[in-house]
């Protein structure tokens, strides 16, 4: 039972963060109400909800202002359950950053930034705040995709430019804290914790695979001093890359430069193919290894290889011609191991986008309107956790797959061969209203989810 698995990981996993039982069973109720709650996800929503709607709201906003509690924390029985699941090979983890729309000028660390929705010929602005996100890769059965579960959601809030009457002083210190507080840097320091969180958990002999994406694929990634992690980001097509000058001379750059869209149009390098499971299938994929490459501006003289994977076809019909993709560049620190490996997990990169878009339009990530200094990076981290303990609960209770258990699909959808968030939030949902009063919550709590809705 969903609801059993989900309460369970909330009890055992949970009960270390808080420091009093009051406070985790007060977290225990907002992290089964949330999820549950139609329309707008608000806390003042999910105190209705509860019933606490006529009763004194400042314990339930102080969970997240006040309380002592790590957000990191709250992943702990996620990647227990993935070193337990996966017990040999690499750990495999995917990064990327992602905003939050928000509205109150006021509101700590929000900040002008790119609209992701602008079309390409005119960039547009708005307000609100940046996160980081790190997650992990399970690996189902090799028909089925694979799926990121988050294991951690920090704030990366951009350094507030002086105004033009500011000081040389303090124009110095904005330029230095705007080199120091980059999401570059940012993804190193994650990189370091979680590397020390697997060794604490005894998993200090196996490596740490991270798939990145274009944007961290730069000097501050690649130079630094990460121990026992390996880096694979996508790199631009005109980067000059070069080979280690011969033995016997004093400089370490060969004089030729290479770029890796020369390489994919070279005939001298031979294409290869490896079977690899993406959109549903297992397809074949054609790319090309140039081992032993250094890249001056990037890693220096850290070699790197190179994989260039051939543009993918594709139709938008059964009968429309056959379009192709955009090939892709990788630079990856692993010199010896499985091609096949990195390939799917450059490929499985793309699940952390669909966890973005599940947690902002059917979680409500960044609704709730808190604009304490401690509320506004917390409770966010608090939602993502509660998103994937549930992923994790539904994976635990009914395996990778779609199985009967989760409500029939509507007849004009396509048959899904995995459940998504809608169907194990209805899931949810329905096992909460059959056993109100006995799970924790109050016993008209599916009344007061009707009533909120409408309001």
């Amino acid at each position: 039972m969903l609801l059993d698995h989900y309460r369970s990981l909330l009890d055992q996993g949970w009960q270390p963060v808080f420091a009093q039982p009051r406070s985790h069973q007060r977290a225990i109720e907002h992290a089964l109400a949330w999820p549950s709650v139609l329309g707008e996800r608000t806390i003042a929503g999910t105190v209705t909800a509860l019933g606490r709607d006529q009763q004194d709201w400042s314990a339930d906003y102080k969970i997240y202002s006040r309380s002592p509690w790590s957000s990191q924390a709250l992943f702990e029985p996620v990647v227990e359950d993935y070193l337990g699941r996966c017990p040999k090979g690499p750990v495999v983890s995917v990064i990327d950053d992602t905003g939050l729309a928000r509205t109150g000028k006021k509101i700590p660390g929000a900040s002008w930034q790119r609209d992701p929705l602008s079309p390409p010929f005119h960039l547009n602005l708005r307000w609100g705040q940046r996160f980081i996100q790190m997650a992990l890769l399970f690996q189902p059965p090799q028909d089925q995709s694979a799926r990121s579960l988050p294991i951690r959601f920090e704030e990366a809030p951009v350094v507030r430019k002086p105004g033009k009457r500011a000081s040389d002083e303090d124009k110095k210190i904005y330029r230095e804290q705007k080199k120091k507080h980059t999401l570059s840097r940012r993804a190193v320091a994650l990189l370091g914790q979680q590397r020390q969180q697997l060794d604490d958990k005894g998993a200090a002999q196996r490596p740490l695979l991270v798939s990145l994406d274009g944007g961290y694929c730069n000097r501050t990634v690649f130079r630094a001093p990460l121990d026992r992690i390996t880096l694979l980001a996508r790199c631009r097509k005109d980067a000059r890359l070069c080979f280690p000058a011969p033995a016997g001379q004093r400089r370490q750059y060969g004089e030729t430069i290479v770029t890796p869209e020369q390489v994919r149009q070279d005939g001298h390098y031979p294409w290869k193919r490896a079977r690899i499971g993406y959109a549903g299938k297992r397809r074949w994929i054609r790319y090309k290894v140039v081992p032993g490459v250094l890249w001056q501006r990037g890693s220096g003289t850290r070699p790197l290889r190179l994989i260039v994977v051939a543009p993918q076809p594709y139709k938008l019909s059964q009968q429309a011609r056959t379009n192709y993709r955009d090939p892709a560049y990788l630079l990856t620190t692993d010199l010896k191991g499985s091609i096949q490996r990195l390939l799917q997990s450059y490929f499985d990169r793309w699940q952390i986008e669909i966890t973005h878009r599940e947690e902002k339009q059917w979680l409500g990530v960044g609704q709730a309107q808190v604009w304490s200094k401690q509320s506004v990076p917390r409770h966010p981290a608090f939602v993502v956790a509660c998103y994937s303990l549930l992923l994790l609960a539904g994976l635990r209770a009914y395996g990778p797959g779609r199985t009967e258990a989760y409500l029939p699909l509507p007849k004009w959808r396509r048959s899904s061969k995995r459940p998504s968030l809608r169907d194990l939030l209805a899931l949810l949902r329905t096992q909460i209203s059959e056993t109100c009063g006995s799970n924790g919550l109050p016993a008209n709590f599916s009344k007061k989810l009707i009533r909120h809705a409408h309001t």
